[in-house]
């Protein structure tokens, strides 16, 4: 089952992690970037721990072979980094695989090599990623979700990139799956009250909507 509220780690992850779990987050993306797969291992194994302590779901972004040395739920894999079909080869078929995505098109080869859900974005600007790909905005998800709806797939979509509260429900009413959300968990001053709001506001629109 996928969760429809993805928390997307930030430096320092384990405190981050700690406090977004604490704070009710039940599904946890470890995303470091630009590290060997020897230096990311203690860090999921940390995180893996904290995970399992609050009963959340942990995927690890781009490194298989760490999902699956810390038993984790599953991996994401980035536009550039490889493909979804590359990551199923390592991690075998029990594991969730994710691919992230910016046009139709990404999606469709995520689909045929076997994707569990797909991240799309970005939403609007944000500053969380390097080599940003173009701004998708509310139109971007629906013609993108009418073209899915077309081809009969219904493979479950995550909106992703600057997403903020007010944006939940028009994304949530375009079809959408859910959300994923960094800066937004974060960086709030009171984070409990920020994730509560959100599965409020997914759980409401996603009842109404199917």
């Amino acid at each position: 089952m996928i969760s429809n509220l993805h928390y997307i780690s930030q430096p320092s992850h384990t405190d981050n992690i700690l406090a977004a779990c604490d704070a009710g987050c039940k599904w946890i993306q470890l995303r470091i970037k630009n590290q060997s797969a020897e230096q990311v291992l203690p860090v999921a194994e940390a995180v893996k721990k904290i995970c399992e302590r609050y009963q959340a779901s942990l995927i690890i972004n781009d490194y298989p072979q760490v999902a699956v040395a810390v038993e984790a739920t599953g991996v994401h894999v980035g536009k550039l980094d490889m493909t979804v079909a590359a990551a199923r080869a390592i991690t075998g078929p029990d594991l969730i695989v994710g691919g992230t995505a910016n046009t139709l098109e990404d999606i469709l080869q995520h689909v045929q090599d076997g994707a569990s859900y797909v991240g799309v974005g970005p939403f609007r600007f944000t500053t969380t990623k390097q080599n940003l790909s173009p701004i998708l905005g509310l139109a971007g998800y629906q013609s993108i979700l009418q073209a899915l709806k077309e081809k009969g797939i219904t493979i479950p979509l995550i909106a992703i990139g600057g997403i903020l509260l007010e944006d939940i429900p028009a994304l949530m009413e375009a079809g959408v799956h859910g959300i994923a959300a960094s800066g937004l968990i974060t960086q709030a001053a009171d984070k409990p009250a920020v994730v509560r709001e959100i599965y409020h506001q997914l759980n409401e629109l996603s009842t109404w909507n199917h």
